[in-house]
């Protein structure tokens, strides 16, 4: 890299940087925010509550990163022209192509971390996650019920116990369930302790009897037991434990070599299918939009030259492409032929910014006026 070259990319970089971090930020807060409850109504403690919001980086700089870098290049080509020191660069003899090189490198850098996040990082975090709430889900009778208070874990169903005993057992446990009017249920039961079964957490009580009355008989059913399970993720979870790993969860290499004659992977085929191509398209986002933003302000400009226009149209075009981009996956998860939309929209967008970057005369309207076919009336 010349000294120019250097100066420019010190600034982009410094511009990346500061955005992707901010951007970040804002956006981890208001995320972290919907987790409080892990704090409250679950009562988890505060380095759990950061691990779990902290795997959601990973997908946030993901999608962040291309927005950064447009945001970037945006910023730094602006600084340059604002202060006409593009200009002096132009009339000194710097070629669009070396202009570029700092930017392409910049380009490249944010794609390298776009394709770290969603080929491996992303996928990682959202097993992380399943796991870590599967753990919260395993212990949240220990933390939430309180001794001697009878405490309602979801609507119609009522939690008791007396006091704890060793182990953490609980004593003296009474549970009624409501949550169907048509049948109500009521456990006791001596003692019971929370287990974790294959992937699925347990409440196991010991000695005890179950009560069921039904609409349909005025006799309640009573029926007596040694042991008796019972789920857990069924209170304020969402019962995701023990179920298979969806797409977004699963390892790129896993989604690469799927088998589709499991029953899973061909009820969602779609699913999967979409997945795969969004964590190969994902990092080409970053290469179109580092080169909208050269591309509406790379050239030279006079500060009478305007270039709020220029920065309003490469918005409205970034924008185009992501929500084209939302409709091609969501197309893709019902056909095949989506992904050439997918991957067919960004292609083009390199191509055509390239083109007016390097030849933006064949944009202007002599050029397409000389390209037009003349026609002369006979007379």
């Amino acid at each position: 890299m010349t000294l120019v070259e250097r100066y420019i990319f010190r600034m982009a970089i410094v511009a990346l940087l500061a955005s992707l971090g901010a951007l970040t930020a804002v956006i981890w807060v208001t995320q972290a925010l919907r987790e409080f409850d892990l704090l409250t109504t679950k009562g988890q403690a505060l380095l759990v509550f950061v691990n779990i919001t902290a795997l959601i980086v990973p997908s946030l700089v993901m999608v962040i990163t291309p927005i950064a870098l447009f945001i970037a290049v945006l910023y730094t080509l602006n600084r340059l022209n604002s202060d006409s020191e593009l200009i002096v660069m132009s009339a000194a003899g710097l070629k669009p192509m070396q202009l570029l090189r700092p930017f392409a490198l910049l380009t490249l850098i944010a794609v390298a971390v776009v394709a770290f996040m969603s080929i491996w990082a992303m996928p990682w975090s959202f097993r992380e996650t399943r796991n870590l709430i599967t753990k919260v889900r395993a212990d949240f009778l220990t933390h939430v019920v309180r001794e001697g208070q009878f405490v309602t874990l979801d609507q119609g169903f009522v939690f008791h116990y007396r006091e704890r005993g060793a182990n953490g057992a609980l004593l003296g446990i009474f549970m009624q369930d409501r949550r169907d009017p048509a049948q109500i249920s009521t456990y006791i039961a001596e003692a019971g302790a929370t287990s974790l079964v294959e992937g699925q957490n347990y409440l196991l009580l010991e000695k005890g009897s179950v009560q069921r009355e039904s609409r349909q008989s005025s006799d309640p059913a009573m029926v007596q037991f040694e042991s008796y399970a019972i789920d857990l993720s069924q209170f304020g979870a969402g019962g995701e434990e023990g179920a298979p790993l969806r797409p977004r969860e699963r390892t790129t290499w896993d989604l690469l070599t799927r088998d589709s004659k499991d029953a899973y992977v061909a009820k969602f085929e779609g699913r999967f299918r979409a997945e795969l191509q969004d964590r190969f398209l994902n990092p080409l986002y970053a290469i179109v939009f580092g080169l909208i933003g050269f591309a509406a302000l790379g050239q030279a400009r006079t500060t009478r030259q305007g270039r709020g226009l220029a920065m309003a149209s490469a918005l409205a075009l970034v924008l185009l492409i992501r929500v084209i981009g939302v409709y091609a996956s969501a197309l893709t998860q019902r056909a095949p032929s989506g992904v050439w939309l997918s991957f067919g929209v960004p292609l083009l967008a390199i191509a055509l910014c390239l083109i007016y970057s390097f030849a933006p005369n064949w944009f202007s309207r002599a050029a397409w006026s000389a390209r037009r076919p003349l026609r002369v009336r006979a007379q």
